[in-house]
């Protein structure tokens, strides 16, 4: 089985790389410079000259803020790409696995989502992420769309590694306490497409769209608490996590009230159940500080 990863230098892109070469799974890796998705042609002729029995779009533009200013490019990576990407695999008759994201939804609803819930994103970002979604579905049967949430990693630009740089330098974090969601950690969100890879060579075909984040709804304030918790006696700085409600910290996006995930339709197609995201995060800390946090 060979695995294709476009935005291979990302933080899931290079998780990817990094599990798929552990479980002794061939793959290759294209960053942006080598591959954009936003080109057709350059597309098109890198699946159909790679041999490869499988896709992952792990390619998005992310700014979630300067999206509001940039939709033509935000649409063209995280619309056009995608449908860049699915034709050719129509083409080929190879499946495509794209992530999307949990800004899809409003944050209206009280529980968690699932994946037949009406979407209607709040920004620019989430609005091409969902034209994404439906340009994958228009050009491909052989799809996975796989939304998820909050990720974080030690790779990249994340929340947690911003939480961690200002808690070296503030001695007060005013973080918001009124969006929930679900954070998730790359290395679990890489592991869960390898096990959708690993099924379908074993003849698993249960296309369509799925969720998948860790387990344990919170909010960023919580999520920051326990980032400040577990360096703290790694770094000596334990600086005081106060919370603020959305409208205290506005931006140029909006973001949904609750975008917490409901995973069950992942865990029954695959058998493959998220771990907490507590969890996620020691892992990520023990690898950015070099040292378990407990």
């Amino acid at each position: 089985m060979r695995l294709l990863i476009f935005g291979g230098g990302g933080q899931l892109g290079r998780e990817l790389s990094r599990e798929a070469t552990r479980t002794g799974l061939v793959s290759t890796s294209f960053e942006h410079g080598q591959v954009s998705i936003t080109d057709a042609a350059l597309v098109s002729e890198t699946i159909a000259t790679s041999d490869t029995d499988f896709v992952v779009n792990a390619a998005a533009y992310t700014a979630v803020d300067r999206a509001e200013s940039e939709s033509d490019r935000a649409f063209e990576v995280n619309r056009d790409g995608p449908r860049h990407l699915a034709r050719a695999c129509a083409q080929r008759g190879i499946p495509l696995l794209h992530v999307s994201t949990d800004y899809v939804f409003d944050g209206s609803k009280a529980s968690a989502y699932v994946e037949d819930d009406p979407i209607q994103p709040l920004g620019v970002y989430g609005a091409s992420k969902a034209a994404g979604e439906a340009a994958v579905r228009d050009a491909l049967r052989e799809h996975f769309i796989l939304r998820t949430s909050w990720v974080f990693s030690a790779f990249g630009n994340n929340f947690v590694k911003t939480m961690l740089r200002l808690a070296r330098e503030r001695d007060e974090l005013r973080v918001v306490a009124d969006q929930h969601g679900r954070p998730t950690a790359t290395r679990d969100l890489a592991l869960a497409i390898l096990e959708v890879v690993r099924q379908y060579r074993s003849g698993g075909r249960q296309f369509g769209t799925f969720h998948f984040a860790n387990a344990g709804g919170t909010t960023w304030y919580e999520f920051a608490n326990a980032i400040v918790q577990q360096q703290a006696p790694l770094t000596g700085r334990a600086p005081r996590v106060v919370p603020i409600t959305t409208a205290e910290y506005p931006t140029p996006a909006r973001r949904p009230a609750n975008s917490e995930l409901d995973t069950s339709r992942f865990e029954r197609a695959f058998a493959h159940s998220p771990r907490h995201w507590r969890a996620g995060l020691a892992e990520v800390l023990d690898e950015l500080l070099g040292a378990r946090a407990t």
